[in-house]
């Protein structure tokens, strides 16, 4: 399964500039790269870095290691319902306000890692047991219409997006 074979119509417009980002590539392959990149980047940080705040209201890398397990979480769980043809129509979730009420930066740095850890490999499971008829149904989540494979993509896109602002501002 490859980006490029992604419509736009498959995604809520707001997630195109994360799949565009992502380049060609297959999708197993940019979750397990993305993964990597991520722990190598903020694997040997010290304890004052991972609560840096670049700016007023902006995330430290805890709080945003922690939004990233929790949307992984939602969109994969988005992505089980679609994929098991159930037409309920999901909620959005407040990103602020889950980081807000995450306890982010009190947790432990490596409890976090291996959480995500965890979580991505939960991802690539719940993603390779799904047959090619899976992966091209679609419901409907936060108002758009999204596909299967489309939640896929959008979890690596996410995560390079959340990279990408990492490297630039917290180094």
């Amino acid at each position: 399964m490859n980006s490029f074979q992604l419509d736009e119509n498959e995604y809520n417009p707001h997630y195109k500039s994360y799949i565009l980002a992502l380049g060609n590539v297959e999708l197993f392959e940019i979750l397990n790269d993305s993964f990597e990149d991520l722990l190598k980047t903020v694997k040997d940080l010290p304890e004052e870095k991972l609560t840096f705040r670049y700016g007023e209201g902006k995330w430290t890398i805890k709080e945003l290691l922690q939004h990233l397990i929790d949307t992984e979480r939602i969109m994969s769980y988005r992505a089980l319902r679609f994929s098991r043809n159930d037409a309920t129509e999901l909620q959005g979730f407040d990103e602020n306000w889950y980081v807000e009420n995450s306890n982010g930066n009190k947790r432990n740095f490596k409890d976090l890692v291996e959480e995500f850890r965890c979580t991505r490999r939960a991802s690539i499971s719940l993603f390779k047991s799904f047959t090619n008829e899976m992966l091209t149904l679609s419901g409907i989540a936060n108002g758009s219409d999204m596909t299967v494979r489309a939640l896929g993509f959008i979890i690596a896109g996410h995560q390079m997006h959340h990279l990408k602002i990492i490297k630039e501002r917290y180094f």
